[in-house]
C-alpha cells in the first residue's frame, strides 16, 4: 500500500499561516488539519479535504501530496 505525506505545514509556512488559519480558510476541522500536518505518513486521505487544501493554498493537488512509497 502506498504512503503519502501532506505538505500542509510547508505550504502554510510559505503563506505565513498557522494551522488554525488553514482550518478556518479551508473549512476543514482544526483537528484534521493538525493531524495532516503532523502525520509522518498516511495511507488514506479524504479527497474533498485535498481539494479544499489545494484551493486554499492556490496550488494543484499534486503540490499538496508527497508520495513516500508506492
Amino acid at each position: 500500500m502506498g504512503l503519502i505525506r501532506l505538505r500542509v505545514r510547508e505550504l502554510a509556512s510559505e503563506k505565513g499561516w498557522t494551522m488554525k488559519e488553514v482550518s478556518e480558510r479551508s473549512g476543514i476541522p482544526y483537528s484534521t488539519v493538525k493531524n495532516y500536518a503532523q502525520a509522518p505518513s498516511l495511507t488514506t486521505v479524504d479527497y474533498t479535504a485535498l481539494q479544499k487544501l489545494a484551493r486554499v493554498f492556490d496550488v494543484m493537488i499534486d503540490d499538496v501530496v508527497e508520495v513516500l512509497e508506492e
